[in-house]
């Protein structure tokens, strides 16, 4: 991947606020022509900076189902292990996050599901069946407090 300057930089936190912002608006944001801007994405978009763009969904009304945070324990870290186990997680739409994390557990996972019954599905049928699993420890979201689309700006940074 090429090295990012301050009007990459820009652009990327731009669309992190608001991924449907015009390419005008944009390039107003950041101080560009429409072209140049519409370039800059481009390059972005192409050696792999962005990687896609998404929705946020409000996940507070009753049929939104559920979000369940889930700690798994590999039974060895080694560098095969944690490579077959990423390369399984990526296979099923249920797992949106997977952090290889420090501290007690080596991976946490947001799992989405529609009911407590689809989560025993994935349970039983998905991750107690992921490569290398020594323990898993699921805890049900109540409610999102926060869910932030840009990264806080360090002091002294445009």
């Amino acid at each position: 991947m090429r090295s990012l300057d301050a009007i990459d930089h820009a652009i990327i936190r731009q669309l992190l606020l608001n991924a449907r912002i015009s390419t005008t608006d944009l390039a107003a944001e950041v101080g560009l022509s429409p072209s140049s801007c519409l370039r800059r994405i481009r390059l972005l978009e192409t050696s792999g900076a962005i990687k896609g763009y998404t929705a946020i969904v409000d996940r507070t009304s009753p049929d939104a189902g559920m979000s369940v945070m889930v700690d798994i324990t590999l039974e060895r870290q080694t560098e095969d292990f944690l490579r077959r186990f990423e390369s399984a997680v990526r296979k099923y739409p249920e797992i949106r996050e997977c952090y290889l994390m420090t501290g007690g557990a080596d991976y946490r996972l947001r799992v989405e599901v529609e009911t407590a019954g689809d989560f025993e599905r994935v349970h039983t049928d998905i991750l107690s069946t992921l490569p290398g699993v020594l323990r898993i420890h699921s805890s049900f979201a109540i409610r999102n407090v926060l869910a932030t689309r840009a990264r806080p700006r360090r002091s002294g940074t445009a």
